[in-house]
C-alpha cells in the first residue's frame, strides 16, 4: 500500500484536503494528535495559503513523518453514524528540532503556535512564574547550546528578529491553561529579562500573545486508526488520528503579523477568552477528571464506559450542575444545552477515550479545575463537595494501586513527590488525606484548612477505598 501523498488519488467519499499553501507561515511546536485533529484541521479549512511547518522540541520523529508524506495525514471524524474521513493538508512538512531557531529567524514565519502541554511550560509550583529549577529552564538560562525549553526556543527566535531589525512572530497557546496567552507572556519576559533587559522591553513592547480556548476530544491514535485510515484513503498512513464531530476555538483577536481567517472554519474571535475559558475548564475538563479518575480506578479503560456506570454518570451529571453554578453568563451559550452536549459527547461510543490519559498530570491540572472553583463555593457559603469526591478519586489514583492490586504509574510531574509523602504515611484515608494535602503549593489553604470539605474529602476516600478492597 503506497503512503499518502500529494498526488495519491483518494476514494469516493474522502473530502480532500483544501487549498495547498504555497508556504510556511506558521511553525508549530507539538505536533501530537490534538493539534492535527484542531488547529491543523481549522487552517486547512480556512483556505487562504496559510501553511504550517512542525517540529518537536527534542524528537525529530514526527516531523519526519510528515515530511514522508508531505504534510498529508487523515483525520477520522468518528460517532454513532460511522467513521468518516478527511484529508488535512495545511502542513508543509516537518523540520529537525536543530533547524527550529533558523525557523523562527525568517520573517516568513508569522506565528509560532504550541501544544506542548501544560507541565513543558516551566511554571513554577508556587506564584505561577518561570521555574527556575526546571532542568530545561536552567540549561538554557546558561546560554550554553542551543535551547531545550519551549520559552526558551520562543525568546531566541524573538531575539533573533529583534537583532535582524525584524517583526516579530505571534507566540500561540494552544494548551489548556487558564489564561494562557498571558502565562507565557510572563514566562518569556521573565526569561528575556534574565538573559537581556533590553529584550524583554522590546518583548513587552511589540510581541502580542493571543489566548486561546481550544475543546475537541481527541483521544490517542492506535492500531485501529491507522488500520480505518487506510481502509479509508487506500494509503498507508503513519500520522492518521481520531476525534469526535465537535470542535470549538475562541481566539482572542489580538496578533502582531496577521493571521489566517480561522473563522471561517468556524473559530470565535473576541476581545476576551475568559469566560469560555472558564466554561470549558470547569465542566469539560473538570467532568472529564471525575470521569478519569473515578472510572480508570473502577476498571473502566475508557469514558464512555465511565460514563455509562450508573453511580459514576450521576456524579458526572451532578458536578456539571455544580460547576455550571460557578459561571457568570457566557456570551451565546446555554449552559444547560452545553452540559447536555457535553453527556453526549462522553458517551460517543465510537471514541475510545483512555481514562488513564485524562488522568495524567493531575497536579498540574486540579487547581484551575477543582481547587480554583471549589473555594469560590465555600467563599459563598455553598457546598463543593462534588469537588471534593474528584479530589478523592485523585488521591486514590495517587495511592498507585489501580483495579485488581496492580500498580500504575501516576504520570506527573510531582510524581515522586507525591510517592514519597505517601511512603511516609499509613494507607489510612486520614493519613493519605492528610499527606497529600501537605504538599506545598497544591491545594488552597481554604481548602486545606476547611472543616468541613475535608471532612468530605475523607469520607469519600475511605469508601473508595474500601471498593478497591471488597
Amino acid at each position: 500500500m503506497t503512503p499518502l501523498n500529494r498526488v495519491a488519488s483518494l476514494p469516493a467519499g474522502v473530502a480532500p484536503p483544501g487549498a495547498v499553501p504555497q508556504r510556511a507561515a506558521i511553525l508549530h511546536l507539538g505536533p501530537g494528535a490534538f493539534f492535527r485533529a484542531h488547529l491543523a484541521a481549522y487552517t486547512d479549512s480556512a483556505g487562504d495559503g496559510w501553511g504550517i511547518e512542525v517540529a518537536g522540541l527534542r524528537s525529530g520523529e514526527v516531523a519526519q513523518a510528515f515530511s514522508a508524506q508531505q504534510g498529508l495525514y487523515t483525520l477520522l471524524t468518528r460517532d454513532s453514524t460511522g467513521t468518516r474521513a478527511r484529508v488535512v493538508g495545511s502542513v508543509l512538512g516537518g523540520i529537525a528540532p536543530a533547524t527550529i531557531l533558523a525557523r523562527l529567524a525568517d520573517p516568513a514565519i508569522r506565528i509560532v503556535s504550541l501544544t506542548i502541554t501544560e507541565k513543558a511550560y516551566g511554571l513554577a509550583v508556587a506564584g505561577g512564574g518561570l521555574n527556575l529549577q526546571h532542568p530545561d529552564i536552567a540549561a538554557d538560562l546558561t546560554g550554553a547550546g542551543a535551547p531545550r525549553s519551549a520559552v526558551g526556543v520562543l525568546v531566541a527566535g524573538l531575539a533573533a528578529r529583534r537583532a535582524a531589525g525584524q517583526a516579530p512572530f505571534t507566540p500561540l497557546s494552544c494548551d489548556n491553561l487558564p489564561g494562557n496567552g498571558a502565562v507565557l507572556r510572563r514566562l518569556v519576559l521573565d526569561f528575556a529579562a534574565l538573559r537581556d533587559p533590553g529584550l524583554a522591553e522590546w518583548i513587552a513592547a511589540h510581541v502580542t500573545f493571543p489566548a486561546t480556548m481550544v475543546d475537541r476530544i481527541t483521544p490517542a491514535p492506535t492500531a485501529d486508526t491507522l488500520a480505518d485510515a487506510a481502509r479509508l484513503t487506500g494509503h498507508a498512513d503513519a500520522l492518521a488520528v481520531e476525534t469526535e464531530p465537535f470542535s470549538q476555538w475562541v481566539i482572542e483577536d489580538h496578533f502582531a503579523a496577521g493571521r489566517p481567517a480561522w473563522d471561517r472554519a468556524g473559530a470565535l474571535f473576541v476581545q476576551d477568552v475568559t469566560l469560555y475559558e472558564q466554561m470549558k475548564l470547569r465542566m469539560l475538563n473538570g467532568t472529564h477528571s471525575l470521569l478519569a479518575y473515578l472510572g480508570f480506578m473502577a476498571g473502566h479503560a475508557f469514558v464512555r464506559d465511565a460514563i455509562a456506570d450508573p453511580q459514576i454518570g450521576a456524579a458526572a451529571r451532578r458536578h456539571l450542575r455544580v460547576a455550571a453554578g460557578t459561571l457568570g453568563p457566557v456570551p451565546g451559550v446555554d449552559l444547560d444545552t452545553y452540559a447536555e452536549d457535553l453527556l453526549a459527547r462522553f458517551a460517543n461510543r465510537a471514541i475510545a477515550h483512555q481514562t488513564y490519559q485524562i488522568a495524567m498530570d493531575g497536579s498540574q491540572k486540579l487547581p484551575q479545575r477543582v481547587f480554583d472553583p471549589a473555594v469560590e463555593l465555600l467563599a459563598r457559603g455553598q457546598d463543593a463537595e462534588s469537588y471534593a469526591l474528584i479530589t478523592a478519586g485523585w488521591m486514590h489514583y495517587a495511592t498507585g494501586i489501580g483495579p485488581g492490586g496492580q500498580p500504575h504509574g501516576l504520570r506527573d510531574p510531582r510524581e515522586a513527590e507525591i510517592r514519597a509523602a505517601l511512603a511516609a504515611t499509613g494507607s489510612t484515608a486520614a493519613q493519605i488525606v492528610a499527606a497529600l494535602l501537605a504538599l506545598p503549593a497544591l491545594v488552597p489553604a481554604a481548602l486545606a484548612h476547611h472543616p468541613q470539605w475535608c471532612g468530605q474529602l475523607e469520607a469519600h476516600l475511605e469508601r473508595l477505598l474500601g471498593q478497591r478492597g471488597a
